[in-house]
């Protein structure tokens, strides 16, 4: 595919923003990530131990606002995201403060997204507690999840659903913690970005399918992806348009897509008002549709 402006734009911030990926293959990038989310665990269970950590799951009765129902709603539902740097974008420089903006997304979204991943994301649990504190939303743990423990502290932080990325995780994994996190009371949010991720998601009765229009291997934005992958989607299942939303031209287009909801990160946090923004995000697709 010959890269457009979009992928052109993506793929100069890449570059300028993030030395330490310039000289990785393409599927080394994701692969790096994995590799240190496997170095960061063994330390988060020495500061709390996987029994510990799940006694505090099966002990948490903090809020449970339904991830699902919240992306099913009439019109289009707005998944806000809360994170402080991205392997694409580098350090993201809020223009207001974390309180500030969950009060916005509170006002203006349907549910929230928190990064954890810390090398690469600057996340962390924190973050999402604080979150948890002044937010009613449902809230997605977004990290890059890989071992038992991190579904359990998901839980026991205040998460409401969690990322399944197909692009990390094998057959058996994904059914696996599929099942845990339905026994924790965690919806699943299955990514996928080609067919072949798309059918394995499936597959595995997946009931929220993401597709992520930024390629993890690289960074670059095809909104096509979603266009693409849509026509794999049952009509019973909830289908999130994920990365790449930063103007009403890319609301317009997945608009003719079969989308229920959008995952938006970039734009939000560089943003001085995200709730106007999502607000008239919510007004272009709602004019688009009644268009067609």
């Amino acid at each position: 595919m010959i890269p457009n402006v979009r992928n052109t734009y993506a793929s100069i911030r890449f570059l300028t923003f993030c030395p330490l990926y310039h000289h990785m293959e393409d599927n080394m990038i994701l692969d790096k990530i994995v590799e240190d989310k496997k170095i960061r665990l063994p330390q988060h269970k020495a500061n709390i131990s996987f029994a510990e950590m799940r006694k505090l799951a099966e002990s948490y009765d903090g809020p449970a606002p339904d991830f699902r129902a919240a992306l099913q709603k009439p019109g289009i539902s707005i998944i806000g995201e809360f994170k402080k740097a991205s392997p694409s974008l580098g350090n993201i420089k809020s223009k207001i403060d974390l309180t500030d903006r969950i009060d916005e997304y509170n006002a203006s979204v349907d549910c929230i997204s928190c990064l954890t991943e810390e090398d690469h994301f600057l996340g962390n649990v924190d973050f999402l507690k604080q979150i948890r504190a002044i937010s009613p939303l449902p809230i997605l743990r977004k990290d890059f999840m890989i071992d038992e423990y991190q579904f359990y502290e998901a839980r026991a932080i205040g998460a409401n659903a969690i990322l399944l990325i197909t692009g990390i995780l094998d057959d058996v994994q994904l059914k696996d913690f599929y099942q845990l996190s339905a026994e924790l009371g965690l919806a699943a949010l299955f990514e996928a970005h080609d067919e072949e991720q798309m059918d394995r998601a499936l597959r595995c009765g997946a009931q929220i399918v993401g597709v992520n229009n930024r390629d993890l291997r690289d960074f670059t934005i095809h909104l096509e992806t979603t266009k693409l992958l849509s026509k794999m989607v049952p009509d019973d299942r909830v289908f999130v348009a994920e990365s790449g939303i930063v103007e009403d031209a890319d609301v317009e287009f997945l608009a003719e897509c079969r989308v229920d909801a959008f995952l938006i990160g970039r734009a939000f946090m560089e943003s001085e008002n995200p709730k106007a923004l999502a607000q008239h995000w919510k007004e272009v697709y709602r004019r688009k549709k009644a268009s067609l």
